[in-house]
């Protein structure tokens, strides 16, 4: 990465401001700006995020803030009620408090000395969705959006469902909110009130789990956030920004598609992550790319950005199976629009004796598959974070407990960019049941790597919002969409499906085994495939970001993924250890770290045998002061309910400030 040293244009930067609310809550801020706005006003990017501003996320602003703050912005990082130096208590995601509180924010902003009265908004993954949202809420001072790693649907695209399933990543995301909802307010900012603010938010911030697990269904509860619900609510220009190995990818597609207003739309091979520090690589030159849109809308400049096409995609090359990558293979390609002229839906059918084909006729029949628990073992997270282990492995071996379909070796490449999709007529044995698909790119040394992937809870199969029972024996017939990706199958290549009735830990099984029997000559596989196209898109230039913090690690970042088998009951155990770093910041003389342990296990053939238990430690500490805090959130079922257990100790001084428990069950929904 170029990191700009020294920045073209002078930076004052205010360490921490009290934004005062209507009712009389205070939110804390970080500002950068230019050194002259005063005199000078310029537009305002605001930041609005509940990771602390002073300590989790300073190493990501303090690269990217003060560089845009040189190109004459003044940017505006606020932690949200309840969370950092904030006062308050957070209880929920993207509450009724925390979108007025934006508007508010907004307003506030707008009517500063330093700002000319235009405020845009940027954010990745939570500040990405809340970005949507104010947007949907038109505060008159917002003339644009870059929205990074979000959705425009909480139910269908988030890490709390898919397709219906109840997805691993509910527990795991809801226990990461546990962890960061105990920590305190730095006392360097708010004084001796830290203590009272704290306590307020160990009694106050709840379990998130519970939340969304009472809410099984779309419902009013996912309603509200959800843009998809009337995307004509969002009128200003919006840059949504994702990466294939997000989870977030497909909304980029929908508000491309959908959104009235100006709109544009990246796709790259990355994780959740920004794309200047984007893995796999390549990262590309995002601020200048995001100046250019700021510039565009908040400066009304002509930046040439709007010329160019709406939808640029970086179209990924085969890759042998890894859990991690540090690069993919592959070349930007442009669309001119969503859905895009040049891809063309293409059917291929499957056959009972395991072949694939877009041509010929195949032998029918009925197929049944009863998938061993453990498939689901290699499928990676929902959402990488491009951690080690977090990415799908060799799909051979969940393969083995799957039906597999697969096509002769390609004579030619095929392009594959969209959204592939499964038109499946089955029956099953069961009143609830899932199914999860999977499309592999196998090489000739049989290695198979996993493009895609879709999930459905089949009593979902004509409303997520009113399930319904399947009848045993009954004959079906779904479209079950996979995840869009722009891939590349090199000739000599297969193209394989691969179909199961789980796929743990990714998804939480079905309350009973299932067999399921697929009507193979009903059943067809549906790819989107790209035309062969000559022109080749430019690469971005080299990333670039501002000075990097002042910070020393006592404990570097480090994570590790690890699957055992016990030899003698066949129980499947993954566990994930993610420690971000024993931060100790220089300028703020504070010490920081996290480290969560996740595990999930289940036997093979019974599926209340499942497991989920996570488990977070956050400590902070200076000179004569310290906090740690310990949450650990387990989730079981039964045939008919969920079973949470949670605990939450809190320490300062290493004297117990809190030891608290949570026993709670929660009704089954067809899930």
């Amino acid at each position: 990465m170029r990191i700009d040293h020294p920045l073209p244009a002078s930076v004052r930067e205010i360490e921490h401001l009290e934004i005062p609310m209507p009712d009389g809550t205070h939110l804390a801020a970080r500002i950068w700006m230019p050194e002259n706005a005063k005199a000078q006003p310029v537009p305002a990017i605001l930041e609005y995020i509940p990771y602390r501003k002073n300590d989790k996320t300073l190493e990501r602003d303090h690269a990217r803030a003060p560089w845009l703050a040189a190109q004459g912005y003044a940017y505006v990082r606020v932690d949200l009620r309840g969370t950092g130096e904030s006062d308050g208590v957070m209880t929920d995601e993207y509450t009724e408090i925390e979108l007025q509180d934006g508007c508010d924010l907004i307003a506030w902003i707008a009517e500063q000395a330093w700002c000319d009265g235009g405020v845009g908004i940027v954010g990745i993954s939570w500040g990405g969705f809340n970005g949507l949202q104010l947007a949907a809420l038109q505060p008159p001072a917002l003339k644009a959006v870059v929205s990074i790693c979000s959705t425009d649907d909480r139910y269908a695209d988030d890490v709390h469902y898919m397709g219906g399933t109840l997805l691993g990543e509910q527990l795991s995301w809801a226990s990461v909110m546990f962890g960061i909802n105990t920590l305190p307010p730095d006392p360097v900012h708010v004084g001796e009130r830290w203590r009272e603010m704290w306590e307020a938010r160990l009694d106050g911030s709840g379990l998130w789990l519970k939340n969304w697990l009472e809410h099984q269904t779309r419902d009013d509860f996912w309603k509200h956030g959800s843009v998809c619900e009337d995307y004509s609510d969002i009128t200003i220009p919006v840059y949504a920004v994702s990466g294939w190995a997000d989870g977030y990818c497909r909304s980029v597609f929908r508000l491309v598609e959908n959104l009235p207003g100006p709109a544009k739309g990246i796709v790259g091979p990355w994780a959740h992550k920004y794309p200047h520090v984007g893995e796999p690589g390549p990262a590309i030159d995002w601020l200048n790319e995001e100046t250019r849109w700021w510039d565009q809308w908040l400066k009304n400049e002509d930046t040439g950005i709007m010329d160019e096409p709406p939808l640029r995609l970086f179209l990924q090359d085969h890759a042998h199976p890894q859990t991690h990558y540090d690069r993919r293979d592959g070349h930007w390609i442009t669309e001119p629009a969503w859905p895009s002229p040049n891809v063309t839906p293409t059917a291929f059918a499957l056959g009972a004796d395991g072949r694939l084909s877009a041509t010929g006729d195949l032998p029918g029949g009925a197929l049944e598959i009863a998938s061993p628990l453990w498939v689901g073992r290699h499928g990676g997270k929902w959402c990488s974070y491009a951690h080690p282990g977090d990415q799908p492995g060799d799909q051979r071996r969940d393969d083995a407990g799957s039906l597999t379909f697969e096509t002769e070796p390609l004579s030619e490449p095929l392009h594959m960019v969209g959204d592939a999709k499964l038109t499946l007529t089955f029956s099953v044995d069961r009143p609830v049941a899932q199914v999860a698909v999977r499309l592999m790119d196998v090489a000739p040394d049989g290695a198979a790597t996993r493009v895609s992937y879709g999930l459905l809870n089949l009593t979902h199969r004509d409303s997520h919002e009113h399930p319904e029972p399947l009848m045993p024996g009954q004959t079906y017939t779904v479209d079950v969409p996979m995840k869009h990706v722009a891939q590349t199958f090199r000739s000599g290549h297969r193209i394989r499906l691969g179909l199961s009735t789980c796929y743990f830990p990714l998804a939480w099984p079905a309350p009973e085994p299932v067999t399921m029997e697929v009507i193979t000559d009903k059943t067809t596989l549906t790819l989107p495939l790209r035309a062969e196209k000559p022109e080749v898109e430019p690469a971005f230039a080299t990333p670039r970001a501002g000075q990097p913090l002042d910070q020393q690690f006592e404990t570097p970042p480090q994570s590790e993924w690890m699957l055992s088998e016990d030899v003698d009951t066949g129980r499947v155990t993954i566990e994930v250890r993610d420690h971000e770093g024993a931060a100790h910041i220089t300028e703020h003389e504070i010490t920081h770290s996290a480290e969560g342990v996740e595990r999930y296990s289940v036997l093979p053939d019974d599926p209340t045998s499942a497991e989920g238990e996570v488990t977070w430690t956050h400590e902070m500490r200076r000179e004569g002061w310290s906090v740690r805090t310990v949450t650990t959130t387990r989730l079981t079922s039964s045939p008919t309910a969920f079973h949470i257990t949670a605990r939450l100790q809190a320490f300062a001084n290493d004297s117990a400030v809190r030891d608290e428990r949570h026993e709670v069950t929660i009704e089954r929904n067809l899930v």
